[in-house]
């Protein structure tokens, strides 16, 4: 698997167990609600975006809902606790 389809595998099961749409997840990632579906089009997503929105989800990881077998997950960091609900305060540090 690439990096892209291991984010976008996250962000699916991530989206499929909580019901958020990933136009929100998105949004509260990158600041943009398409950025998902601009990366199923081909789209490229750079190291920094991939490693906050990697740590986003780690920090965010729903309870008992197993991390997608063979994608490594980040350690998380107090800075990758944003808010589900928006961006909030803190920024996700690279």
């Amino acid at each position: 698997m690439s990096l892209t389809s291991d984010l976008m595998a996250v962000a699916e099961t991530y989206c499929s167990k909580t019901g958020r749409s990933p136009s929100r997840i998105a949004t509260i990632i990158f600041n943009d609600g398409k950025k998902f579906d601009l990366i199923a089009g081909g789209a490229d997503l750079g190291t920094r975006p991939f490693e906050r929105a990697m740590a986003w989800f780690a920090a965010n990881w729903p309870a008992g809902v197993a991390w997608p077998v063979g994608i490594e997950r980040p350690l998380t960091r107090p800075s990758a606790t944003l808010s589900p609900e928006g961006r909030g305060e803190e920024e996700v540090s690279p």
